[in-house]
């Protein structure tokens, strides 16, 4: 391990441990990663002692260019370097009440520190003391279960969850990144204490799922979630997708699995994290338009629903409610439109026109949900598909470039049509600004300023408008 431990922070704090004969360690997700073989420049440093006063000496001796910054509320302090982040704070033990997360703290040993940490893989520590510099210390068994890619607690794993609540998305969180398997105690425990998570911040919860999301198999940590039943505590929208209902002997896809299928394929695609979550709620308004007709199931209009409940989803969730949020909403409102293009038998360029101005700069990610939405089990037909939108997506280029439509902008304003009617706002400029929008993407007229200010002179006559003299 000595060889892994070579910034110059490293070989500071080795010093200073010697001198002062500090016990100090380097602990936690540096130290698993180190064993995985992952890149990791971010370290815990833990001192049997004052971890802000080591920080500060650390700070004086270290000649480089730093970011410095403590909290003598919380006893921690970090070190920034130009890609490096050292925290550091003092071995601690910590106890809880049932009704917070957040813990009574008093100093402790390595060991206490150690017993705190939420799971063994994340309870390895190195000595940085020069006497025993990178000398493993693994009280739980943490090498040996990142051998058999195993998520379990130190503790018992009821105690540890319900201690800190969050521990349960972390876990969650760990199996999926990691593509681990939750140990089966540590499951049961993720099950019964899932009722604890509702004292966690919806905040914490949503940065915990987020980074399931952008992991490289999502659906891994759904499923986790979803068997747990800790998704039914803060996504019910989601849960309502699973199931399937059978009629007369028509039944409907498992909409639940097929959107993990979809996030799994968008993520081979994109490491997007909004676009990721378009892939997780295109869908989500089927169960509330789910209708049985003659010839099976249909959800008509689920892709307008849907977009309209992403902002309560958003809202609820604490996602952040701005441009983020409105382009999930534009990719779930459109996210038909390029199949049925494909389907259909004759396509007009009309039918082009429409979608690349209504999808405006989102058109390639409206794409990359489509064919990540293709999920058919019979290859040849995926296959299929998906050469149909790619042909669909190159005759749309074509349009654009020629009907000069990329970035689209209305080549009349409707300022332009109060200045030139010398009118108010109200019903006629919506109705001229409409007519114009419909002439251009039906072909009827070019799309530049001049064709449009014949049309709109015509079209103004028709509903008793005349432009004032000059």
């Amino acid at each position: 391990m000595k060889e892994a431990l070579q910034h110059p922070i490293f070989n500071i704090i080795r010093e200073i441990a010697g001198e002062q004969q500090k016990q100090v360690f380097v602990i936690g997700g540096f130290v698993r990663d180190l064993i995985l073989q992952r890149p990791s420049k971010d370290a815990d440093i833990v001192v049997l002692g004052d971890g802000i006063e080591l920080a500060h000496e650390v700070k004086k001796r270290y000649e480089e260019k730093c970011d410095f910054s403590f909290f003598k509320n919380y006893g921690t302090a970090q070190l920034k370097t130009q890609d490096w982040i050292f925290e550091f704070v003092g071995a601690r033990k910590e106890s809880y009440s049932l009704e917070s997360r957040n813990p009574q703290v008093l100093p402790g040993t390595l060991d206490d520190d150690q017993k705190r940490r939420d799971f063994t893989i994340n309870a390895l520590a190195l000595s940085l003391h020069p006497d025993n510099f990178g000398e493993l210390n693994d009280p739980f068994g943490g090498v040996d279960d990142i051998q058999n890619s195993i998520i379990k607690t130190p503790l018992d794993p009821d105690i540890t969850f319900s201690d800190d609540p969050l521990r349960m998305m972390r876990a969650v969180r760990f199996a999926t990144q990691l593509d681990f398997t939750i140990e089966e105690k540590t499951f049961q425990a993720l099950a019964a204490n899932a009722h604890r998570l509702d004292i966690i911040s919806m905040e914490r919860i949503s940065d915990e799922l987020n980074k399931i999301i952008l992991s490289k198999t999502p659906s891994i940590g759904f499923k986790i979630l979803f068997d747990t039943m800790l998704l039914h505590r803060f996504f019910l929208e989601m849960v309502a997708l699973q199931g399937v209902e059978t009629i007369n002997g028509l039944s409907h896809k498992d909409n639940f699995y097929h959107t993990l299928q979809v996030l799994d394929q968008i993520s081979e695609l994109t490491e997007d994290l909004w676009l990721r979550w378009a892939a997780i709620l295109h869908d989500i308004a089927k169960p509330i338009t789910k209708r049985f007709e003659p010839e099976g199931f249909t959800f008509h209009g689920h892709e307008d629903k849907g977009a309209r409940m992403v902002k309560q989803i958003f809202k609820k969730l604490k996602l952040p409610l701005n441009e983020k949020m409105e382009f999930v909403a534009k990719i779930v409102l459109l996210h038909l439109r390029p199949k049925a293009l494909a389907e259909s038998p004759q396509i007009t360029d009309s039918g082009f026109r429409r979608l690349i101005v209504d999808a405006g700069e989102e058109v390639d990610s409206l794409f990359t949900l489509c064919y990540a939405d293709i999920t058919s089990k019979n290859k040849t037909k995926v296959e299929t598909f998906r050469k149909n939108l790619y042909e669909v997506r190159e005759r749309m280029r074509e349009v654009e470039e020629r009907d000069n439509l990329r970035y689209w902008q209305p080549p009349i304003t409707g300022l332009d049509i109060m200045e030139t009617f010398n009118i108010k706002p109200g019903r006629e400029v919506g109705v001229i600004k409409d007519a114009i929008r419909e002439a251009i993407l039906e072909g009827q007229i070019d799309n530049n300023r001049e064709a449009a200010i014949v049309f709109m002179i015509e079209k103004a006559k028709e509903i008793g408008l005349a432009p004032i003299a000059e």
